[in-house]
């Protein structure tokens, strides 16, 4: 089956270090929570991807994955979620602390 993705769009009237710090703090509550992790067991799910963008991009960009010259990229971070630890703690991300 398969084609359908969930999106949800959350604007956010901070500067970008603050939306980066409440992006950060939603996708942890919502996905690495305890309950989170039992609504995405429950329809078999075990990846979430998301990515902060701006309104005035062209693209979508990842405002979470910076380069070290500042530049972002327009790929999405993901979250994988295993069902083989019921107290997971630790997430494997895609790279970077986050992403």
């Amino acid at each position: 089956m398969g084609g359908y993705r969930l999106y949800i769009d959350i604007p956010m009237p901070f500067g970008e270090s603050r939306a980066i710090e409440f992006a950060e703090d939603v996708i942890s509550s919502c996905f690495t929570s305890e309950r989170g992790r039992a609504l995405l067991g429950k329809y078999g799910l075990s990846q979430v991807n998301y990515r902060l963008g701006h309104d005035l991009d062209r693209q979508k960009s990842n405002h979470l994955m910076k380069n070290e010259n500042g530049h972002v990229n327009n790929k999405k971070c993901t979250i994988v979620v295993t069902d083989d630890d019921p107290d997971q703690t630790e997430f494997e991300w895609a790279n970077g602390a986050h992403c």
